[in-house]
């Protein structure tokens, strides 16, 4: 994306109210010691992959954001045990996703072919399925596909093919909003972008609750709904 100025205040203003949507649906938010010359931190989910057995410390694809994962190790630590990516292996959160017992990893500018490889060791080691799946278009996979829950995923079919992810059901975004498949499940429904409205009532005509925020200071960087947490499931 080209970049344009953020408002930090703005930004901020939503990041809280983004916060408060998650406690309003049962999460308890932990917060990472504060980084300010870290530009990126708040997009924490690129700094690990959780798994019932324990937490993968990513090493990022972009050297300026490698020093992230320090603050977000130092708070893993307390509900999980920790791996790590090691050099010459680059991974981001983002290209991970995890539904069940399953993990679709994407190859991308930020995640190459030996985060892979390292990522899908520790996960068959522990009885995951683990399936590289494609994409283009968008920086991160879960910009072009998350999971909605049951079976339904929310898809960009341009920039993902629905057949790599068999057995599960796709529901498209609309063609207009190409960035609208980030979304993030928590408690009883789905937490999404209000800057794709056609988006959302496709999701709720399938069945979905859908709240959705202001997040458009956050999207300038790129940024979706599950960018800015990692949700831990309680074992």
């Amino acid at each position: 994306m080209a970049r344009t100025p953020i408002d930090a205040a703005r930004a901020a203003a939503q990041h809280e109210a983004y916060e408060r949507c998650l406690q309003r649906r049962g999460c308890m938010v932990v917060h990472a010691d504060p980084a300010p010359d870290l530009r990126d931190a708040v997009f924490v989910e690129d700094a690990a992959v959780v798994l019932d057995e324990l937490a993968v410390v990513t090493r990022p694809g972009a050297a300026s954001r490698r020093p992230e994962t320090a603050s977000v190790a130092a708070v893993l630590q307390r509900y999980r045990p920790l791996r790590r990516i090691e050099s010459p292996a680059t991974l981001d959160g983002g290209d991970i996703l995890r539904i069940g017992r399953t993990l679709f990893a994407g190859h991308s500018l930020r995640t190459n072919d030996d985060g892979l490889e390292q990522l899908g060791a520790i996960a068959e080691e522990l009885g995951y399925e683990f399936r590289p799946v494609a994409f283009r278009g968008c920086l991160h996979l879960k910009s072009a596909v998350t999971h909605c829950g049951g079976r339904d995923l929310l898809i960009n079919p341009r920039w993902t093919d629905p057949g790599q992810f068999r057995g599960y059901d796709g529901i498209a975004v609309d063609p207009a909003e190409p960035f609208a498949a980030n979304v993030l499940r928590a408690g009883d429904g789905l937490v999404a972008s209000a800057s794709f409205p056609r988006t959302g009532a496709i999701l709720e005509r399938r069945g979905h609750r859908v709240e959705a925020l202001d997040m458009s200071e956050l999207e300038k960087a790129e940024g979706g709904v599950t960018c800015g947490s990692i949700v831990i499931e309680d074992r």
